[in-house]
Order: C-alpha cells, then structure tokens, then sequence
C-alpha cells in the first residue's frame, strides 16, 4: 500500500487537473477551486517539513564539526533569522512582517539582494570563460557561435554604433528573431518532455519519486 496509495491520488489528481484545463462546467471548476486550497495547504507543510530538514541536516553537520561546518551555521542562523522576524514586530522597526520598512524586507533589501547580485557578477567570469572555449572556431557551427556573438556583443554596446551604424539594428534583429525562434524550438521541446513525463507518472509508468524505486 506505500506505492500503490501514492499511486492512485496522482493519477486521480493528475487527471482531474489535466481535464480542470478543458472543462467550464461551473460545479467542476467549484471543487477545482478547493482542491486547489487543498493543495496550497499540503504545499504549506511540505515548506514546514523542509525547513526542518534544513535544520536537521546543517545542525547535525554543525555539532559534529564536519567540513565545511561553518558554512552550515550561516545556513541555520540566516534560516532562522529571517523566519523569526518574517512572522514578529522586534519594535524598533516601522513595520513588521513583509510591510514596508520592516527588518525583514531591510534584511532582504540591505543582505540578500546584494549577495545575490555579487553571485551573478561572479557568474559573468565563469560565462567569459566557457565562452572563450566555445569561440574557438574549428566547425561551421562554432563560426556562426562565434560570429553571432560578437555582432550580439558590439551591437549592445555604442562603440558598435561607431563602428558599423547599421550594427544596433542588426543586433535587434538577431535578438527578436533568430534568439526567439532558437528559445521558442527550446521551450516547446521542453514543454513536450514535461507532457510525456506527466503522462507517464499519471499512468503510473514513472515512479521515481517513490522512495526505493
């Protein structure tokens, strides 16, 4: 029954869900609707329960005093901190919770989105060099990578427009029709592959997510 319980709620939900899309029938979308309260509740837990597994993991790395166990204890203590004043008034902050001029939102605006820039800005070194790599023409195919990334590169900058004044509209024509075309072939590959992967858990073919399977 461990399987085949999980089993059978997918498919019965992963059905009602696939049929919610294509039927307006006013008592179907009405249980949809609390289906779908239903499953923002089980999601509520499910961020409870990973919490807790957060802790449970980094707290055990830290009173061990694992590799790395410093790094851990930023994890918690971060953790914790923004938990604590996301759902308390300290006092000494205009508002409390996610209202405007909280610690919370201070914490977010003053911490994490600056850090978060800093890794983005990192991130530009590791693409740098990953590009230098692929330029290095030797197919037809890194010639046109090539090739493309630079008129991409010079027509985002206004020494391109010194150099060639046609170069920007070559640039957004490149960007609006070739990258478009290029992601959309992407996305759609990708959408079908969510599909299959989506029928087959329904039809209960895929069953990675059950443990020991």
């Amino acid at each position: 029954m461990r399987r085949e319980v999980p089993l059978l709620l997918l498919a019965f939900f992963g059905t009602f869900y696939v049929l919610d899309l294509f039927i307006a029938w006013g008592p179907w979308k009405t249980v949809g609707g609390e289906l779908q309260v239903w499953a923002n509740v089980v999601i509520a837990f499910a961020y409870v329960l990973g919490a807790g597994n957060v802790l449970r993991i980094h707290g055990k790395r830290f009173m061990r005093r694992q590799k790395d166990w410093g790094y851990s204890l930023v994890t918690v203590v971060s953790m914790m901190a923004m938990i604590i004043f996301g759902v308390t008034n300290p006092g000494w902050f205009r508002g409390s919770g996610n209202d405007a001029g909280s610690i919370f939102n201070w914490l977010y605006d003053a911490m994490y989105s600056p850090m978060q820039s800093t890794m983005f800005a990192l991130l530009a070194f590791y693409i740098a060099s990953a590009a230098f790599r692929a330029f290095r023409i030797r197919t037809l195919q890194s010639s046109l990578l090539a090739i493309t990334a630079m008129i991409v590169m010079l027509g985002s900058v206004p020494l391109g427009a010194l150099m060639w004044d046609h170069l920007p509209t070559v640039n957004d024509w490149v960007m609006g029709d070739l990258q478009t075309a290029g992601k959309r072939a992407i996305l759609i590959g990708a959408a079908l592959g969510a599909i299959s992967t989506g029928l087959k858990m329904i039809a209960g073919i895929e069953r990675t997510f059950l443990s020991g399977e």
